[in-house]
């Protein structure tokens, strides 16, 4: 099977002439040497909030229920890429709770052995609705959690969400943190003049309920493509901001992992940057991604989708039977993996879907 990636954007890998043929065999490493062992899955592009550098908050197109796939394509695609090394599958959306079927999701999911014994399942989420559905979901097999959280101001939340549901959140977490899901990381994205003063009051409030704090460089990822660069907070901002309060010891070991980790005033606390545009960290990705419409990614930020659909979908495919053309979609997408984002290119161009529909 050649695999033809859907160029969604004029920025798109085009291999040259003389590139080396897509293997066939062998883990999933790209022609950069980076061996990827981390799938996200988008299982739907709808939201229960409207964050304000996310998407409008009226007129949204969402996308066709018929074009998102079922839990039986998503559990097939799971087998076969465990089969090829990838050990944690991280469930992401839009809102992944509002999947319908979510606990079937996690739970067929996380049946799944690769070759180093079962596979890891995680989850990102608003934590709307968490509180009455994570005993099932750790029943299920859900291993680890991640929930978003920009402000812990209730006004400062309705305006930015557009949404008054904190009180929701805050049940969400406290579930989370009684749990025994660990470690248990809340995000949150700085923004310059809507939260970027309160910094350290989310990291105090992630400490309260023994979770970690990550915080995200804004990216430009936003439906409405209105991303504006001077106002991000960049990752030594944020770091001065809290080394105001707190000593800050860098913690090694990061490996692949998105977040550079810092301990305050010695331990046992942590928390994170996500500084994908000011330090990115491209070098060390493990990272692709399943879109909610059945498209593979192999960067966040790219203008490239390698199409599941036509493959799970076309006339004449069998269940069961279309494990190597699956596989081989993979290795493709791995294989056209570009060296790094280039969001500090003047030739960049924003991805053309946004965050929502591209899956966290």
């Amino acid at each position: 099977m050649t695999a033809v990636p859907v160029v969604i954007g004029v920025r798109a890998p085009v291999a040259a002439p003389d590139a080396a043929p897509v293997p066939t065999t062998g883990a999933l490493v790209d022609t950069h040497g980076r061996v990827h062992r981390d799938l996200r899955i988008s299982l739907t592009d709808r939201c229960s909030l409207r964050c304000t550098y996310c998407m409008p908050e009226q007129g949204n197109e969402w996308l066709a229920r018929s074009s998102i796939l079922s839990t039986d394509e998503i559990v097939e695609v799971a087998e076969v890429a465990a089969s090829l090394g990838i050990r944690t599958f991280r469930l992401t959306g839009g809102e992944p709770l509002l999947r319908a079927d979510i606990i079937e999701v996690v739970r067929r999911i996380a049946r799944i052995r690769g070759e180093d014994g079962p596979v890891e399942v995680a989850m990102t989420t608003n934590g709307i609705s968490l509180a009455k559905k994570l005993p099932d979901l750790i029943a299920a097999g859900l291993t680890r959690l991640n929930i978003s959280i920009d402000t812990v101001d209730r006004q400062r939340f309705a305006d930015l969400t557009r949404r008054d549901r904190i009180d929701d959140v805050f049940e969400g977490i406290a579930a989370a943190a009684a749990s025994e899901l660990r470690p248990l990381k809340l995000n949150a994205v700085a923004m310059r003049g809507v939260n970027d003063d309160e910094l350290p009051e989310l990291v105090a409030f992630a400490m309260s309920v023994g979770a970690q704090l990550r915080f995200i460089e804004q990216m430009p990822l936003d439906a409405g493509h209105t991303w504006d660069r001077s106002t991000m907070v960049t990752r030594e901002e944020i770091l001065e901001k809290l080394g105001e309060r707190w000593q800050l010891d860098p913690v090694p070991g990061r490996g692949g992992a998105p977040a550079e980790k810092w301990r305050i005033d010695g331990g046992p606390h942590e928390v994170g940057v996500i500084a994908s545009v000011t330090a990115p960290f491209c070098g060390a990705c493990d990272r692709l991604r399943l879109t909610a419409d059945g498209q593979f990614r192999n960067c966040l930020f790219s203008n490239a989708e390698y199409d599941l659909t036509a493959v799970m979908r076309s006339e004449g495919s069998v269940p069961g039977q279309r494990a190597d053309a699956i596989a081989a979609l993979l290795r493709s997408c791995v294989h056209g993996k570009l060296p790094g984002h280039a969001i500090n290119d003047p030739s960049f161009l924003q991805p053309a879907r946004g965050m929502n529909a591209i899956g966290g």
